[in-house]
């Protein structure tokens, strides 16, 4: 049976230049970045040199990234530390954003570390209502806003500049979480006046469990894990340096393929969303899908009522699709996905998010698209 992997937005597969830089480090540096011995040195060297690519692709100072397990310590590092170092009481978030800045925000409010959570408005394809976010804004307290630069579920963008602007007019701290869009668009952080932006290596060709934190150099927090002097004293913990070789060569090789990857994953984003049109009455689509309002890597595809269709996703499974989805709540019982429930998408009705890489063919859409078919087929109301 044919295996279509069309879930990249929760991973991606290794890219092979990235296996193998990091298998000459796991092979011959061994030595902890922290002695001062020549074998300490030599990997001390290959960690820097890491942060200096990143850097460079940035835009940024080296002193600026801080390399983590993932982007969820980094967003919980940004907001956390963030907040706890200037002593804010009102942050502003959106009801579409990932776990990671979402329970971290609510728990801050609850253990009252803020006083106040504001969501700024999103319509129905879960765009930002920036008048409102300039409304919440305007008060004599400084905030902290965190909103993401796509969403992970819809694809759909917000536009990190216009954001920029709004917090820098009202000395705001802004933490842009950029994990889906990390490697997949150009992101200048002296251009965009992000106090931080983050990455996760797996969301882009690299390797698991490890990722970084841009820190603009105008803010200075204090560390969320304590320990040794690691990260110059901002992240106790030997650091992850097969990781973070891998994650300095997935992120170079995506800068430096991005437009034709842009152009080509663009392509087959569009050819399966025409041919669903063409092929399935009333199949409809959550979250902003042209191009210049969404994440091309992401479709998220609103099914028409079938019957079993809380079992539409096992049914792509046993055929050898491998996509990810859910549905509004329909129920005090069925939580569904929160990112559905805040755009208010029909509960009545499977979504599927199919997002997609490099590696994905158009004979790969080709099977999804004869397997798709066959299964709404089989499952359509009477």
């Amino acid at each position: 049976m044919k295996r279509v992997y069309l879930d990249n937005a929760a991973t991606t597969p290794l890219d092979k230049e990235v296996i193998a830089e990091m298998s000459n480090v796991m092979e011959n540096f061994y030595g902890n970045p922290s002695a001062i011995h020549s074998l300490g040195r030599e990997v001390r060297t290959l960690v820097e040199k890491a942060r200096k690519t990143v850097a460079n692709l940035l835009n940024a100072s080296p002193s600026e990234i801080f390399f983590t397990s993932g982007g969820t310590e980094a967003d919980n590092t940004a907001i956390r530390c963030g907040i706890s170092a200037y002593g804010i009481k009102h942050a502003i978030t959106s009801k579409i954003e990932h776990h990671a800045v979402e329970h971290t925000l609510n728990m801050m409010l609850k253990d009252g570390i803020i006083d106040k959570l504001s969501f700024v408005n999103i319509d129905e394809k879960g765009k930002i209502d920036y008048n409102h976010l300039e409304e919440l804004l305007q008060n004599n307290e400084r905030s902290f806003v965190s909103l993401m630069h796509a969403n992970n579920e819809l694809g759909t963008l917000t536009d990190m500049e216009i954001v920029g602007d709004i917090c820098e007019k009202y000395n705001a701290i802004y933490h842009a979480d950029t994990v889906q869009t990390m490697g997949h668009y150009v992101h200048d952080v002296r251009k965009l006046k992000a106090h931080f932006i983050v990455c996760a290596a797996h969301k882009l060709h690299g390797p698991k469990g490890v990722g970084f934190l841009y820190v603009n150099s105008n803010i200075k927090i204090p560390p969320m894990i304590y320990g040794g002097a690691q990260e110059r004293n901002m992240r106790g913990g030997t650091e992850n340096v097969y990781g973070i070789v891998g994650l300095a060569k997935a992120l170079e090789i995506a800068y430096a393929e991005m437009t034709e990857h842009q152009n080509y994953i663009q392509g087959l984003k569009d050819y399966l969303k025409e041919q669903l049109i063409a092929e399935i009455p009333g199949i409809g689509f959550n979250g902003e899908t042209d191009a210049d309002k969404s994440l091309y890597t992401v479709l998220n595809v609103s099914f028409p009522e079938m019957d079993m269709a809380d079992m539409l996703l096992f049914n792509l499974d046993i055929n050898g699709i491998c996509a990810s989805g859910g549905s509004a709540c329909s129920s005090g019982s069925n939580i569904g996905s929160h990112v559905l429930n805040g755009i208010k998408a029909d509960p009545n009705r499977p979504s599927v998010r199919f997002s997609f890489s490099k590696y994905t063919t158009k004979e790969d859409l080709d099977y999804v698209l004869e397997k798709v078919k066959m299964v709404v087929k089989q499952n359509a109301l009477a």
